[in-house]
């Protein structure tokens, strides 16, 4: 049962020039983490190495009190999955995937085709079919005694078998629920979009057209994404991501020490009004190490990007443990924060003249609230069943505005309903939520007195024959 209304909000009766008493609610932000659809943290369980960076994790241990957690990313060879053609075997994602799933969370996915660390990302049975490729020594390039193998991207044969597996893992993912995005990971070093570590070959943009068009042709429901550093291979491959309807992610940040923190703010600029935008700092104690750990510009990212999703890129308990701190100041600003300002309803309404609410919203995050979501009062008994539902479906929270911190502006709504003719009369609790058009809700709220399904109570209103 919600606790009393009075914790969360500052409650008025107006008695207005004709008589009515209308109430007037204005709640505070909470300050609290939310998890909600596109945005958030995200572990990166997997980071192309199996012992990072899920391996210290207990399986029962899905990181519920880490804040604002909402994705687990899991980021590995495609070797793992198909190590023999048209071979799948899922069991090395699905494992972890299921953890966080049964807890109502979202998985995302980058399978890599080279690595640093082994000879074949790309499954070796591509290479024994003929697919050109480059032996490679990390710090060298091509190297013909290197002890690493990466696949010429460009390759016909390559890609036909690449596209095999593509289509596989689509069958699997595409419009899945669970999943917020898959990265184009095909091109690159670790799928980073980039040879620099790797065979330092370039090749033309229409290569990196190549692999978006693979993916894009076999993923047309779920979110995809493009690496920022596929444009060593020409600007025009990030504009054409765009066109084609990817997101766009930054790996990583905070990699080199000030002034060379993040180098792709501006490129983020076409993305984030219109799909949200994944950063990913460097490994965290490699960046410390390198002394370009920096707290402040950490979170200036973020507003410079208008970033939805941030990767916890360590062990996360570590993590957790030193940079507790940071992490609460991001939640406050990372995504989308939707945050009721004021809300007003008559105190006592008669079931013939109907009912109207106001109210004022207004998002404090840096990023649009890309799922949207329509506004919502819930009439509750004194027994919480639901008594009567109405939407305001003219007003869409997408459109809210993203201003600097302490800036949002409040959007006012307002919404006229009739009582449906067999509602029952009486005292009943009145609930805000944000969701779907038929009430449904779906979005967290920086209020407190949550009845357990995203509805908050906010007061009481009586309704009169």
């Amino acid at each position: 049962m919600a606790k009393s209304v009075l914790a969360c909000a500052v409650i008025l009766i107006c008695i207005m020039a004709f008589g009515e008493a209308t109430t007037v609610v204005t709640p505070t932000d909470n300050g609290k983490p939310l998890v909600n659809p596109q945005m958030g943290w995200k572990l990166n369980f997997y980071s192309n190495i199996l012992a990072n960076y899920g391996s210290k994790l207990e399986p029962s241990d899905t990181l519920a009190d880490f804040p604002g957690l909402a994705c687990i990313y899991l980021r590995l060879p495609w070797s793992y999955i198909e190590p023999e053609e048209g071979k799948f075997d899922w069991s090395i994602v699905d494992a972890p995937a299921q953890r966080w799933i049964d807890k109502g969370l979202q998985v995302a996915f980058r399978f890599s085709v080279s690595e640093s660390w082994m000879r074949y990302a790309t499954p070796k049975w591509v290479a024994d079919a003929g697919a050109k490729g480059y032996n490679f020594t990390v710090g060298k390039g091509v190297d013909d005694a290197g002890p690493f193998w990466e696949p010429d991207y460009a390759d016909p044969i390559f890609l036909e078998k690449h596209e095999h597996f593509v289509a596989a893992a689509a069958a699997r993912y595409d419009g899945n629920p669970n999943v917020a995005f898959v990265d184009v990971g095909s091109f690159g070093v670790w799928g980073e979009g980039h040879t620099f570590a790797s065979s330092r070959l370039k090749y033309s943009a229409d290569v990196v057209k190549k692999h978006i068009d693979l993916y894009t042709k076999h993923f047309t429901k779920t979110l995809l994404a493009a690496n920022d550093d596929f444009s060593f291979q020409g600007d025009e491959t990030i504009q054409y991501a765009l066109e084609k309807g990817l997101t766009l992610r930054d790996d990583s940040i905070l990699v080199q020490p000030p002034p060379n923190s993040y180098f792709h703010a501006a490129m983020a600029q076409q993305f984030w009004p219109k799909v949200p935008v994944i950063l990913e700092h460097e490994h965290y104690q490699g960046s410390i190490a390198r002394g370009a750990w920096n707290r402040d510009i950490f979170l200036r990212a973020i507003e410079e990007y208008h970033a939805s999703y941030m990767c916890i890129h360590w062990f996360p308990r570590e993590f957790l443990e030193k940079e507790r701190e940071l992490i609460d100041r991001v939640n406050k600003r990372l995504g989308y924060r939707l945050q009721l300002r004021e809300a007003t309803w008559p105190t006592q309404a008669k079931l013939s003249e109907g009912i109207r609410f106001e109210s004022k919203w207004a998002n404090a995050g840096v990023a649009p609230c890309y799922p949207g979501g329509f506004v919502a009062f819930t009439l509750k008994d004194a027994k919480d069943g639901i008594v009567g539902v109405f939407v305001n479906e003219s007003f869409d929270v997408r459109g809210l505005a993203v201003a600097p911190p302490g800036e949002a502006a409040a959007q006012s709504t307002t919404s006229f309903n009739q009582f449906a003719p067999n509602i029952a009369v009486g005292k009943f609790n009145v609930f805000v939520s944000v969701g779907q058009r038929d009430g449904t809700p779906r979005m967290a709220l920086p209020l407190d007195n949550e009845d357990g399904h995203r509805r908050y109570l906010l007061g009481k209103m009586e309704l009169l024959p």
